[in-house]
């Protein structure tokens, strides 16, 4: 029985755990405010599965709005649940 229990515990143990969202939002807007201010952030709280050529992951959408050359400038990201590394950043 207790053979079981651990290996059990094991296996939840050793499941991916997701980083916090708001976590990763903090990290890319330091990145943007590298280059100037930020007028808005936002990012969904739930991740969500996302799949591009063979490479299965979840990731949490998030966008960043800011001023360009006097024009409100929106950006939309896509941000890898378990690593916080950018999959894809493009502008609106």
């Amino acid at each position: 029985m207790s053979f079981l229990v651990g290996a059990l515990s094991f296996r939840q143990y050793s499941k991916k755990k997701a980083l916090k969202a708001d976590d990763i939002l903090k990290t890319v807007k330091k990145d943007f405010l590298e280059e100037g201010s930020i007028e808005g952030s936002w990012i969904e709280l739930t991740k969500v599965p996302w799949k591009k050529f063979a490479h299965k992951t979840d990731v949490y959408y998030g966008g960043i709005s800011r001023y360009e050359d006097n024009k409100l400038a929106q950006y939309e990201f896509i941000a890898d649940a378990y690593t916080g590394s950018i999959l894809d950043i493009y502008r609106v």
